[in-house]
């Protein structure tokens, strides 16, 4: 068991909040143009979208697939290797597949997406490598800065990269409802529990964008 005092470890705690910060600031003045070129295919799509990935990327993709739906953009999760014990039949070449991948050597996310584009299915590769034998598997690949080493301890535990890839999903999200003038009362309507379930105040508004051009 550790000796380190109470200062110590607020000490470390501030060194992890000021190094995920950071990692957050590097996607800024970088991801915007995947951003907008992926919520664009997004509301291009005539069929689902699906998001797919592996252990902590798994995790991301199943929290992008249930906020693009909440923000309008019909999306499930599909976990890569419930995908190739037979799930990927339920993707057909009108959908688009958003997989992810911080490393992009998970060899079943990669097998996957080969196995998807020779069907003819879109697959957008999100990972901070875009030489890996996954991104140059997938049809478009949204690069994603790549994360300090210690800012992912021993380079190995996905903690600012996770974060990153969520205010990824975040902004494309956002940039899709914008395209698509997603309104407050679709969004109170799809989410009718909890305290966005509530809110009344918005359904006796004026039915607006949640955010607009």
């Amino acid at each position: 068991m550790s000796e380190l005092d109470d200062a110590e470890l607020q000490r470390l705690a501030h060194t992890v909040l000021v190094r995920e910060a950071s990692g957050l600031n590097g996607l800024a003045d970088t991801v915007e143009p995947s951003v907008v070129r992926v919520a664009r295919a997004l509301v291009d799509t005539r069929g689902k979208v699906i998001t797919t990935g592996s252990g902590t990327s798994g995790i991301m993709a199943e929290r992008l697939a249930h906020l693009l739906s909440v923000c309008g953009t019909p999306s499930l999760y599909l976990p890569a290797m419930d995908a190739l014990h037979g799930g990927m039949a339920a993707i057909s070449t009108d959908d688009l597949v958003l997989a992810i991948s911080k490393t992009g050597r998970s060899a079943e996310l990669t097998q996957l997406t080969s196995r998807l584009v020779g069907r003819g299915i879109r697959v957008v590769a999100v990972t901070e490598a875009a030489n890996s034998p996954f991104a140059r598997a997938a049809t478009d690949i949204a690069e994603l800065p790549a994360t300090a080493p210690d800012a992912d301890p021993g380079n190995m535990i996905a903690l600012a990269s996770t974060l990153a890839v969520g205010a990824w999903g975040d902004a494309v999200s956002v940039v899709a409802m914008a395209l698509t003038g997603h309104t407050l009362h679709d969004v109170v309507n799809s989410h009718p529990a909890g305290g966005v379930g509530t809110r009344e105040d918005v359904l006796d508004s004026n039915d607006a964008p949640v955010v607009g051009l």
